[in-house]
């Protein structure tokens, strides 16, 4: 029997073939690149390798290049697993998402975030030069920046993702969904141990800033535009500037129910 890990990725792999089969055929226009970036491939991997490659590429980091470095990165299965929690994630929460294929080929979270997946890979090999080019070319393509150094989970939803800044020493839980123009960062020029550590469940709404060696709680929401520089307890709705709670949380992760809202008084 297969393990796990390979049955998601090969699930989440055949409904993108499947969609681009039906896309093809009804768009013959989008053919010849649904061909080039989906359907001439075998699995997962060479395919998200080739189009990451293509869209990262420069003459410091030619697409050849990439797609060898990717292709080896993404051929393991804890790494694909993750790729693949991260598109059923876009799929169940998004409500613009109702394809599978359409994270894979369009959406600037989800590949800056397999990108970053890429560049942390290479970080912990000790690959550190070659980490900061994919980051660099990470920011100039999907104005995104990840510290490759920062520790992400899987089933993470990063939507619209512009604007998005995650340090070094940063680390994000599973099943966290995190809007456009969010910054994870540091609140000066301390050294060390000096990012935001998001918990499990999190949702954090758009324009956020949550500064510091500060935990939000497991299954918190951080409301849009907020500043949060105190640590915020588990199921806890903060909000304002500086932050402070205001409520609850109705439900154990809202990350997955993306309802962003205030507690009625």
């Amino acid at each position: 029997m297969k393990p796990e890990i390979t049955l998601l990725s090969d699930k989440v792999w055949h409904h993108i073939l499947d969609e681009a089969r039906t896309t093809a055929t009804e768009e013959p226009l989008l053919q010849d690149y649904l061909v080039s970036t989906l359907l001439n491939h075998d699995n997962l991997n060479t395919a998200l390798s080739h189009h990451l490659a293509n869209k990262l590429a420069s003459i410091a980091a030619p697409a050849s290049m990439l797609r060898t470095i990717m292709s080896d990165i993404f051929s393991d299965p804890d790494v694909l697993n993750k790729v693949a929690r991260d598109i059923q994630a876009t799929v169940d929460r998004d409500s613009a998402c109702t394809l599978y294929s359409s994270p894979f080929l369009y959406f600037k979270g989800f590949l800056s975030l397999q990108a970053y997946r890429a560049a942390h890979h290479l970080w912990t090999q000790g690959k550190t030069s070659m980490a900061l080019l994919l980051q660099h070319r990470i920011s100039v393509t999907f104005a995104v920046d990840i510290h490759p150094a920062a520790m992400i989970g899987s089933g993470v939803m990063i939507d619209h993702a512009t604007g998005l800044v995650i340090g070094e020493t940063a680390v994000v839980d599973d099943s966290v969904s995190i809007m456009q123009s969010v910054t994870l960062g540091g609140t000066g020029k301390d050294i060390g141990d000096r990012h935001p550590k998001i918990r499990k469940g999190v949702l954090i709404g758009p324009g956020a800033t949550i500064l510091g060696n500060i935990e939000i709680g497991e299954g918190a929401m951080v409301a849009a535009s907020s500043v949060v520089l105190k640590a915020v307890a588990p199921h806890t709705i903060v909000a304002g500037v500086p932050a402070v709670a205001v409520g609850d949380v109705d439900f154990d992760q809202p990350s997955k129910v993306m309802n962003h809202y205030f507690p009625s008084s």
